[in-house]
C-alpha cells in the first residue's frame, strides 16, 4: 500500500487494513511503513494515464526529398487509440498555418481537453491564441525531454522505420500520398503493444472455423495483414449443365 499510494500516511493505510480485517495498531503501521522516495504529487506518467482519453500530442518532423527540399510534416495524434487525427505537409511552417491545421483536425465540438507539445518556436503567439480560443489547455514538455512526448515520438519513429526509410520522396505531393497510404495501414491493420496488440481501428478476432490464413498485401506490399477466409470451391466442384 505504501508503494502504490505514496501520498498516504499511516492513518489512511491503517484504515484500509481495518477494512480488510487486519487488526493492527496505527503505531505499528507507522513503524513498518516503507518510506517512498517518490513525490506525493502525481508523476508525468500518471498524468498521461489519467487524461489519456482527453489528450492529444502535436509535433513536426522533416523529410528530405530527391530534389534536396526538406518539407515539414505536422502530426496531431490522439493518445487514447494512438490515432493520427490529422496531418499535413508544408515547406514553410508558420504559427498561423499550424493553428489552421489544428482547426482542421478538430472540427465542430470534437475538441480535446489537453494539448501536449514541445517548446518549439514555431508555436508562436498566434498559435497559442488559437489554442486558447478553442478552449484547449496546453501542456508543455520540459526542455530537451522527448520522453515526455513518448507517444508521438514513437509514432514518428514508426513512420520512418516502416515507411519513409524504404521510399524515395520526390516532392510534397508525393509525400502526402505516401503518408496517407501508410496511415490507412497504420489505423486499420497495424497492431500496437500498448493497445493490447490491437489496431487503432479495432480488428475483430477471427476464429479458426472461418477458414485458412491468407496474406493481404498492405502499403504496396511493404507490409501485410493476415486474415482468415473460407476456401473458395474449385471450378470442378460445380456441376456443368453443358
Amino acid at each position: 500500500m505504501c508503494r502504490e499510494n505514496p501520498g498516504w500516511g499511516a492513518p489512511r493505510i491503517h484504515g484500509e487494513l481495518l477494512k480488510l480485517g487486519i487488526d493492527i495498531g496505527e503505531t505499528s503501521v507507522s513503524k513498518y511503513m516503507v518510506r517512498c522516495r517518490k513525490p506525493p504529487s502525481q508523476i508525468w506518467r500518471t498524468f498521461l494515464e489519467n487524461h489519456v482519453g482527453q489528450l492529444v500530442s502535436i509535433d513536426f518532423f522533416t523529410v528530405p526529398t530527391l530534389r534536396f527540399q526538406v518539407p515539414y510534416v505536422f502530426l496531431v495524434m490522439a493518445h487514447d487509440r494512438r490515432r493520427i487525427v490529422h496531418f499535413n505537409v508544408t515547406a514553410h511552417p508558420t504559427a498561423e498555418w499550424t493553428g489552421q491545421q489544428l482547426r482542421e483536425g478538430f472540427p465542430f465540438d470534437q475538441l480535446p481537453r489537453y494539448l501536449l507539445r514541445d517548446r518549439d518556436a514555431i508555436f508562436g503567439d498566434e498559435f497559442r491564441q488559437q489554442v486558447a480560443h478553442m478552449g484547449i489547455h496546453e501542456v508543455l514538455s520540459a526542455p530537451r525531454s522527448p520522453w515526455q512526448r513518448a507517444y508521438v515520438e514513437r509514432v514518428i519513429g514508426s513512420i520512418r522505420r516502416e515507411c519513409l526509410d524504404h521510399l524515395i520522396v520526390f516532392k510534397e505531393a508525393s509525400l502526402r500520398r505516401v503518408l496517407r497510404s501508410y496511415f490507412n495501414y497504420y489505423h486499420k491493420s497495424r497492431t500496437h503493444l500498448s493497445l493490447g496488440k490491437d489496431s487503432p481501428d479495432s480488428r475483430p478476432i477471427q476464429p479458426v472455423e472461418m477458414g485458412r490464413v491468407v496474406a493481404v498485401p498492405q502499403f504496396g506490399g511493404l507490409h501485410h495483414r493476415y486474415e482468415r477466409r473460407a476456401a473458395e470451391p474449385h471450378p470442378s466442384h460445380f456441376n456443368s449443365s453443358y
